[in-house]
């Protein structure tokens, strides 16, 4: 059982701060990850995601403020996130998924790449 379990969320203001976590636990062999995030009213979006190789991807939205990265010796997901504004409030998602075979980087910021969530946490930004 695949167990995702964020945490680092809070409210900053406009050009803050924040680097979320998520403790993954259950699973074997190689995984990749990324992060989600669903604002009041909109759908679930794809943020960043990193495969095992450690190739990554990033929304338009987020490149060159958001970092992903991942600790496989502690099986923890990072997202460390700056000069943050309003429009990136939201819940964030951590999710997994087994990569028994690497799918292309295009793929990986669709929510049906990933079977296996967490509960989310949440981020406020204030202007």
């Amino acid at each position: 059982q695949v167990q995702l379990v964020e945490s680092g969320g809070g409210s900053v203001q406009a050009g803050g701060s924040l680097r979320l976590s998520c403790a993954a636990s259950g699973y074997t062999g190689n995984y990749r990850m990324g992060w989600f995030r669903q604002g009041p009213g909109k759908e679930r979006e794809g943020v960043a995601a990193i495969r095992s190789d450690g190739i990554t991807r990033y929304a338009d939205s987020v490149k060159g403020r958001f970092t992903i990265s991942r600790d496989n010796a502690k099986n923890t997901l990072y997202l460390q996130m700056t000069s943050l504004k309003p429009e990136d409030t939201a819940m964030y998602y951590c999710a997994a998924a087994a990569e028994v075979i690497r799918i292309p980087s295009d793929w990986l910021l669709a929510r049906q790449s990933f079977p296996y969530w967490g509960q989310g946490t949440q981020v406020t930004v204030s202007s």
